[in-house]
């Protein structure tokens, strides 16, 4: 590994070992690797050396898309440098996604129907001038986007035209900044939308371009979301394989699920009905009164998991909403080729939205949400900015792991590894999330803790406040923010809030703002990536969020040396899925708490706490403001899927640390911009 640049690391070599060996058996192989180990070298140099050695690629999947750009822009382009002389050429490879994360060419150049975000509402431009926005995109800019430049999401449009003329790849993440998703809309398509072999200009796609240029890499470079509609739907996007790695494996499970999971609204009833108009079908009245039948029978339903089934009304209504969506697709079948013909994009967008609404419709027909079933269903609202309610009928699986064990392990060695999957001490829960453990049928696997570089006992303090009152419904209590003021000044700033909700981080912020004077970047202020700089280059900037940050923030050095978790991250006793699985493992003779809920809080914990230490040279303290942490029964199982930091629940110990650590702090370490990516 020396040879790439950096310095021998055994955890690094032990998992490198383990991965070649794993590729020569064809056994499956689950690797924790701590932070500083080096877990993507670890496996990319064995990977890619049985790629090019072989006749298949190797495919790696990621959650994150920082994670990608690493191994894309720093990882790949080094190691292909290092390898090149041993392995006779220089190794290649490519970087895959969805199509929504491409520009569609066809709908640039007109061959898609305008987005309803853009332009449903028109009028006449003022005279004489025509509108820079409908010189970019061909029509009148809408009046609610303030008839011209003025608005956001003109401009944004007209960027992303400009950008379309200069850009190689068309990927989204090469613009920088990036634009909202309602504009981004406006020039992309997704899967189902997609004319595929039938567009006019499949020759110049983007997103076929990148896919033929992955049949002739070493190695192939996605996520996971794309990794599990490949494997379940068979659309064969990705090229054929032998070996799969998955990093930040321990969000696989839960990326699959929300592939996986559906939803019918009211709104996109009505969306797909007007698509359908858009290409002269005349008979969605039913369609229409379908959808309207929806939004009354929900309106009268509390939120929250519907237990046993659909109440008949609701069944109705959903029985309802599938015959007519099939009439629907009858009626677009039987056009004929005066209504734009087999590449008409009109005709396929309205194809794809109705079957849409019908495959749900029908999902939830049949027996999603009954007890014993494989789906669990509920409802829920949220309020839009405009004060609008939003309500939706959601149907997601119980659990994946059955699906993953067929379509995943069959074909291929899979390779898992994350800085947390052996939690409580065990690689059970990853294992069986994934369908590993179980029936004489299970795929043969191996577990590996390959440790960390880091002396975590000297480098960090994890403070458990054992004396505060535990976390209640009404928000951070007030001893808990007096704990919160002291630690930060003790700090010097330097710190990293993580908490449970966005309520709670904007309070916590207000509280903060208002004792200190320190500056206080809460989560939703400005883009996340630009609060992670400020945040960066400022040893007194304290930034507070939520889920995001938990575990996408990575900032060494002196800017953080405090990281604070204001409770336990447990699942919400009312969200429909955790609480669904916990019954269901307790029915089966389990205990559906710590199967679930602690091990859901165990992973979030470790992976909020690993935000400390992130090299060998930084140091500091995680104080966690909940005293179940310490007191509770199940608070050693949480402790020990941690960094084994040196505990303590003396706070005048930890105050003085922080007073030391921060008069001895060097020069902080700004984090860099984003990498405009080059395609390889």
């Amino acid at each position: 590994m020396t040879s790439i640049g950096g310095v021998a690391r055994e955890g690094q070599q032990v998992m490198a070992d383990a991965v070649e060996s794993a590729l020569g058996s064809g056994r499956h192989l689950l690797v924790q690797a701590g932070t500083g180990t080096g877990k993507s070298l670890g496996y990319l140099v064995p990977g890619t050396t049985h790629a090019v050695r072989g006749k298949l690629p190797v495919v790696i999947s990621t959650a994150t898309l920082a994670l990608q750009a690493q191994i894309v822009d720093r990882d790949l382009p080094r190691l292909a440098d290092a390898l090149a002389p041993l392995l006779g050429r220089r190794p290649t490879w490519q970087l895959v996604k969805g199509r929504r994360n491409y520009l569609c060419r066809h709908k640039l150049d007109g061959g898609f129907p305008d987005e309803d975000t853009l332009f449903d509402t028109m009028y006449d431009p003022p005279e004489p001038a025509p509108d820079p926005v409908e010189r970019a995109v061909g029509h009148p800019a809408p009046a609610r986007y303030g008839g011209g430049t003025s608005g956001r999401l003109g401009r944004e449009v007209v960027r992303l035209r400009e950008w379309a003329e200069t850009t190689k790849t068309g990927d989204r993440d090469e613009l920088v900044p990036g634009v909202s998703e309602k504009a981004w809309r406006q020039v992309s398509v997704s899967a189902h939308e997609c004319l595929g072999s039938r567009c006019p200009m499949v020759a110049e796609c983007h997103v076929e371009l990148a896919r033929e240029r992955a049949r002739h890499v070493d190695v192939v470079v996605s996520n996971h979301a794309f990794v599990a509609i490949d494997s379940f739907e068979g659309r064969q996007m990705l090229p054929e394989h032998d070996v799969l790695i998955l990093d930040e494996a321990h969000e696989f499970a839960d990326r699959v699920t929300a592939v996986i999971t559906d939803e019918l609204t009211p709104a996109g009833i009505e969306a797909a009905g007007r698509s359908a108009r858009r290409i002269g079908i005349g008979d969605t009245g039913m369609l229409d009164v379908a959808g309207e039948t929806l939004e009354g029978v929900l309106a009268g339903m509390p939120d929250g998991r519907l237990e046993h089934g659909l109440p008949e009304g609701l069944q109705a209504a959903v029985d309802s909403i599938r015959d007519a969506a099939r009439a629907v697709l009858t009626s677009i079948q039987q056009l004929g080729p005066d209504k734009g013909g087999d590449a008409d994009g009109g005709r396929q967008v309205a194809r794809a939205s109705v079957t849409e609404v019908f495959d749900v419709a029908e999902r939830l027909a049949a027996d999603a949400g009954r007890p014993g079933g494989h789906d669990v269903v509920w409802i829920s609202r949220f309020r839009r900015l405009d004060g609008s309610e939003r309500v939706g009928l959601h149907v997601a699986p119980l659990s994946v792991a059955g699906l993953l064990r067929e379509k995943l392990f069959g074909d291929r060695t899979v390779i898992l590894t994350s800085a947390t999957l052996a939690l409580g001490g065990s690689f059970d829960s990853a294992a069986g999330s994934v369908g590993l453990l179980g029936g004489g049928d299970a795929p043969d696997w191996q577990g590996l803790d390959v440790g960390s570089p880091f002396d975590y006992p000297r480098q960090g303090i994890l403070y458990l406040a054992k004396h505060l009152p535990a976390p209640g419904r009404d928000g951070t209590s007030t001893q808990a923010l007096d704990e919160l003021a002291e630690l930060i000044t003790a700090a010097g700033g330097r710190t990293l809030g993580l908490f449970s909700s966005r309520r709670a981080a904007e309070a916590a912020a207000e509280a903060m703002r208002e004792r200190l004077d320190v500056p206080i970047l809460c989560q939703g202020d400005d883009a996340t990536p630009t609060l992670v700089r400020e945040f960066a280059k400022d040893a007194q900037t304290c930034l507070f969020g939520t889920l995001s940050l938990w575990q996408g923030v990575d900032v060494p050095g002196p800017a953080c040396q405090l990281v604070v978790v204001d409770r336990i991250p447990f699942p919400r006793p009312d969200d429909p899925l955790a609480s669904a699985r916990q019954r269901a493992v307790a029915q089966a003779g389990g205990n559906g708490f710590m199967s679930v809920a602690a091990v859901h809080a165990a992973l979030r914990l470790a992976q909020g706490v690993g935000r400390l230490v992130r090299t060998s040279d930084d140091k500091g303290v995680v104080a966690v403001l909940d005293p179940r942490l310490a007191t509770a029964r199940y608070g050693s199982f949480l402790r020990t899927s941690l960094p084994p930091f040196w505990t303590t629940t003396d706070r005048s110990v930890v105050l003085e640390a922080l007073r030391r650590i921060d008069a001895t702090a060097g020069a902080v370490r700004p984090v860099d911009d984003a990498v405009v990516r080059a395609t390889t």
